[in-house]
């Protein structure tokens, strides 16, 4: 009967002992458990975590974002490339009777047709221009030959008659642009390209 009450006692101190081994200062609330605040690596807890007090493991119930939840970097969207100009500069030189015209603004190509800056080439043409802003029309004028332009408009009129022309003036970068052939020729001058050499000879 003796060794009976022995072997009950040496089995309740195991059973004290195993549960103080897991235990530490911290009140439990009312599902037996309670977060870590103090000493929790000694305890083999992570600081927060909520565990019981039951001799097993540590619940999962941690206040700290889970270490395995990574969120993945989005990828910036790629910006659209910004649109060529349809036109660049052509390197034309032009003549007048045999002189080279000195541009401030380069000659362009656009959709295969020379455009030179209207207010130059009219002056070394020696014309009158006549530009009417609100309507964006061009009048020229030279001797008995007569012209009229539109901004943005294929329709030349020469001397009252119109024609389509290949392209229409056009406003870049502040400058006017006229077709140079088109301008000369509404003028009554004589026009030789040089393709060769990148040319244009008026002569008048």
């Amino acid at each position: 009967m003796k060794k009976k009450v022995l072997a009950s006692s040496f089995a309740l101190v195991l059973i004290l002992s195993s549960a103080t081994a897991y235990a530490h200062p911290g009140r439990t609330d009312s599902n037996g458990g309670h977060y870590c605040r103090t000493n929790c690596a000694k305890w083999g807890l992570q600081d927060g975590e909520y565990h019981y007090h039951n001799g097993g493991g540590s619940s999962s119930r941690s206040s700290s974002s889970s270490s395995s939840s990574k969120s993945t970097p989005k990828k910036s969207a790629a910006k659209p490339k910004a649109a060529k100009p349809a036109y660049k500069e052509s390197g034309l030189r032009v003549y007048v009777n045999g002189n080279k015209l000195s541009f401030s603004s380069e000659p362009l190509i656009y959709q295969n047709t020379n455009l030179v800056p209207l207010r130059e080439i009219a002056e070394g043409l020696g014309a009158t221009l006549n530009y009417d802003n609100n309507s964006g029309t061009i009048g020229v004028t030279k001797g008995n030959s007569k012209m009229t332009l539109t901004i943005g408009s294929k329709i030349v009129f020469y001397n009252g008659s119109s024609e389509t022309v290949s392209a229409a003036p056009k406003v870049i970068k502040g400058v006017t642009y006229v077709p140079a052939q088109v301008f000369a020729r509404g003028l009554g001058a004589g026009i030789e390209l040089d393709n060769i050499n990148n040319s244009l000879k008026i002569t008048y």
